[in-house]
């Protein structure tokens, strides 16, 4: 669970500088989001699920 959101709040932020430099258009964001729910709902999330949880779970262990 803090995965996705930790995840969600990066996209998030990605999606708002991006619309700030003028390099995403709303309705680009939109079509991105209905995307996202789509994606969701189908077959294909629990695979992108453990995928986005293992690469975090690299992430963490990482030495600096």
């Amino acid at each position: 669970m803090a995965v996705s959101i930790s995840a969600v709040l990066l996209l998030l932020s990605i999606t708002v500088i991006f619309m700030r430099n003028g390099a995403l258009k709303v309705s680009h964001a939109l079509v991105c989001m209905l995307l996202g729910f789509c994606m969701a709902s189908s077959s294909v999330a629990p695979t992108i699920n453990s995928g986005l949880t293992a690469t975090a779970s690299l992430v963490s262990g990482l030495q600096p």
